[in-house]
């Protein structure tokens, strides 16, 4: 699974505080001077940003073992030790870290934010701290505490205004590319997309969109068969779902509903989405045929003909996805 770029585990660990100091005062006419050990520093931090301009989590793929700073030990003359200095990892808006355990640590929302997912541990006190009417000079003070350590999975949920929907080969990766500048991976056999792919739409008047080109689904995704639930998560961000349907497809409502009970068999809310239906690779089409498929589709459900080769209907496409986006 770790394959993927949207779903990445990286081993982590905060950093030790610094050891407290137990020094006493040695000074030439203080024969008996007291304690004044300083206070260790605290450990470096892990901690998740949230940054917009982040889209998958492709950065970290490669990153195995981050590690923040320990904490310095204290110094004489009630010195502190140097706090350990804390690691920022930069995650898209959207991600969500999660422990070993699978519990959910934090969830990034917006630019900016962040969260500490690894605390570096606590600097240890000097002596000085523990000096009493009936311990005058102790010579003792606290090892600093240990930082946290282990693996935590970041997963990407994608945020996109539009999710592509269909089986493979529906021709998701081919729009993507027709209406953006997304390179996606476009072939003829199943499952060419194995990570979703994200294009900016330009719109009228410099205006844009989100479109994700999601993995194919088959019939059964719902329990795990072809790519299965690491592909459906990604339909939950999408504000708006456009199915596509082949022209070629012997039938082609019924491979709507069949699509869109996958949906409802992972997640019933999915329901609740805007959908768009439309017909892929329609230029495979003549008017009389586009009137024989529309009739297979109830009247408030009636698709959209484009073709991403030819250009075909693609504006009204777009038109009618910008409209949903901003009723």
């Amino acid at each position: 699974m770790s394959n993927f770029v949207d779903y990445v585990k990286i081993h982590c660990k905060s950093g030790h505080g610094g050891a407290g100091s137990a020094h006493l005062r040695r000074e030439k006419y203080i024969p008996k001077g007291g304690p004044d050990g300083g206070d260790g520093g605290r450990g470096g931090s892990i901690i998740m940003k949230g940054n917009s301009h982040e889209w998958t989590l492709l950065p970290l793929r490669y990153t195995r073992h981050i590690k923040a700073e320990r904490g310095e030990n204290g110094g004489k003359n009630q010195l502190t030790g140097a706090a350990g200095a804390d690691v920022y990892i930069e995650v898209p808006v959207g991600t969500i870290a999660k422990n070993e355990e699978g519990e959910i640590i934090g969830e990034i929302l917006e630019d900016q934010q962040e969260i500490v997912l690894m605390k570096g541990g606590k600097g240890g006190l000097g002596n000085e701290h523990f000096k009493s009417a009936t311990n005058q000079t102790p010579r003792y003070a606290q090892p600093g505490l240990p930082g946290e350590e282990g693996f935590i999975t970041f997963e990407l949920k994608l945020l996109a205004d539009v999710g592509l929907v269909g089986f493979p080969n529906a021709g998701k990766s081919t729009l993507l590319s027709a209406v953006s500048a997304a390179k996606p991976k476009i072939a003829d056999y199943a499952f060419t997309t194995l990570t979703p792919n994200l294009g900016i739409v330009e719109y009228r008047n410099h205006q844009s969109f989100v479109m994700a080109d999601i993995p194919g689904i088959i019939e059964g995704a719902a329990e795990g068969k072809g790519l299965g639930h690491r592909f459906l998560r990604h339909i939950e961000r999408n504000s708006i779902l456009l199915f596509l349907i082949p022209a070629d497809s012997q039938e082609h409502f019924e491979e709507f509903k069949i699509l869109e009970n996958e949906l409802k068999e992972y997640n019933p809310e999915l329901l609740d989405k805007e959908f768009i239906l439309s017909v892929s690779k329609s230029d495979l089409l003549d008017e009389e045929l586009k009137t024989e498929i529309a009739k297979e589709f109830p009247e408030n459900k009636k698709p959209i003909f484009f073709s991403a080769v030819t250009g075909e209907g693609l504006m009204e496409l777009k038109d009618v996805i910008w409209k949903h986006l901003h009723e």
